[in-house]
């Protein structure tokens, strides 16, 4: 008899086997429109899987805890190589950190590395498009690590416009004096003024942090404006526009910082802050098979065919929003520039958390979110549509409109559920769940969507 060890998967864990076969299916059925997920290359899947993750390798390579990484070494080495290739940085100007286990880490290293403990960052409030990890808190509770161990200050959108209001960012930060000041977004649909981030924090010595995670495809495409020009720390995760594994990346500035007064060089001292702040200060064995998986994405992101997959991206959102709008529906900030777009649902008697779970029913992934001016997470009047994974199944322009008319018919039924069940969200689920004339409804509608999102492949292993 042979050893387990040997044995494939589905022979010695079939419940486990039979789950991820589901789930293939649920991805190749389904829309697919969360705006941070995307569907990963077969190589990088090869990658992930390798023998890779057999190998601990502590420290960086050539100054090593562990013996045995030989190969080890050259493999990150070439992923640090090719991640500045990706974003045609300078290797005298530039470095990279390709450790960090995802973007959540990435960025408390980057605070961790920085600023001492409760200095002072500012970041885009959760609502108004934010991620936790940029600071956010409540009224009542501090909630991500960041607003915890550090002091940290949200600045907003303007509630009219939708757009990040720059003046009062600026007024803002001479009263709170940040550190760090970040650039980054989770969902916000515009483009980010570098150069504006840049004069703020200028004004008070603070670093500028931009997290890129959102929109690191596109700006390795060139089809939107880069941080790197402006900004003294760049971190991104790798799975969301780059389409590569769930991992992340720290950039960091090196070289010359600025002059004093006596016209002496100020160097960056960036590189080992945030190399120690990695390792040893908040992770151990770096996870080689991602590493790996990074290298090899940041190939992919050189290539034409990546440059015209980010162009239809943006071709694709940006008929997203004007087909939505056109049926009625607001779009924050009137529109995008980017990946994604944030539906305003406040006016159609429906919340982000309705929309969700009926599209989900109908076979649409997305996420509920909140929009400017509200006060729960869990209750929000928005959701997030974004197009990164339906164009790398081939979806072009036609193919969304498709999709926007299911997503309406889904919001159209939710409204049928809602006169049944009232405004509560416990009993809009008791109906969805219960109610026979409407799983008729939810089915057929399913039904269609199923037929049309398997006519297009997807990339990776075939069952699983």
């Amino acid at each position: 008899m042979s050893s387990t060890i040997h044995k494939n998967l589905w022979d010695t864990d079939y419940e486990l086997f039979d789950l991820m076969k589901k789930e293939k299916k649920r991805q190749e059925c389904g829309l697919e429109m969360i705006a941070s997920e995307n569907f990963t290359s077969l190589s990088v899947l090869q990658c992930l899987g390798s023998c890779l993750g057999n190998k601990y390798s502590e420290g960086l390579p050539g100054q090593r805890y562990y013996g045995g990484n030989e190969f080890i070494d050259q493999i990150e080495l070439l992923a640090q190589k090719r991640a500045l290739e990706a974003y045609n940085l300078n290797p005298e100007e530039w470095g990279c950190n390709v450790q960090p286990y995802s973007g959540s880490p990435a960025n408390f290293a980057v605070y961790t590395g920085l600023v001492e403990p409760h200095g002072r960052i500012m970041g885009l409030d959760l609502p108004d498009g934010g991620h936790l990890t940029h600071g956010f808190f409540t009224e009542t509770k501090k909630i991500s690590a960041t607003s915890i161990f550090f002091e940290s200050m949200p600045y907003k959108v303007n509630p009219e416009t939708g757009y990040i209001d720059y003046d009062k960012l600026e007024e803002t930060a001479r009263l709170f004096k940040p550190k760090i000041i970040i650039a980054g977004i989770s969902c916000y649909s515009r483009c980010l003024d570098y150069k504006r981030f840049r004069e703020i924090a200028d004004q008070h010595g603070a670093y500028l942090f931009s997290d890129m995670s959102h929109i690191s495809g596109l700006v390795a495409a060139g089809v939107i404006p880069s941080p790197f020009e402006y900004s003294d720390v760049v971190s991104t995760t790798t799975h969301k526009t780059l389409r590569g594994p769930r991992a992340g990346v720290i950039f960091f500035r090196k070289g010359v910082r600025s002059t004093n007064k006596k016209g002496e060089k100020i160097l960056y001292d960036l590189e080992t802050r945030i190399n120690q702040a990695v390792f040893p200060g908040l992770q151990g064995g770096p996870h080689n098979h991602q590493i790996a998986a990074i290298a090899t994405t940041m190939k992919q992101a050189k290539s034409p065919e990546f440059i015209a997959y980010q162009k239809q991206v943006l071709a694709n959102a940006k008929r997203l929003s004007d087909s939505l709008q056109k049926l009625g529906y607001k779009i924050s900030s009137g529109g995008t520039d980017v990946h994604l777009i944030l539906v305003d649902l406040s006016s159609t008697g429906i919340s982000g958390a309705k929309a969700e779970r009926i599209l989900e029913d109908i076979g649409i992934a997305c996420n509920k979110n909140t929009v400017p001016g509200d006060k729960s997470a869990l209750n929000p009047n928005g959701i997030r549509l974004g197009t990164p994974a339906l164009t790398t199944r081939g979806f072009k322009e036609a193919e969304i409109d498709k999709a926007v008319n299911f997503i309406h018919s889904g919001i159209e039924l939710a409204k049928e559920v809602t006169a049944i069940s009232g405004l509560k969200l416990p009993e809009f689920k008791r109906v969805l769940d219960t109610d026979v004339a409407i799983k008729v409804k939810v089915q057929a509608l399913r039904t269609e969507v199923e037929k049309f999102a398997s006519q297009f492949p997807m990339p990776g292993l075939k069952e699983y």
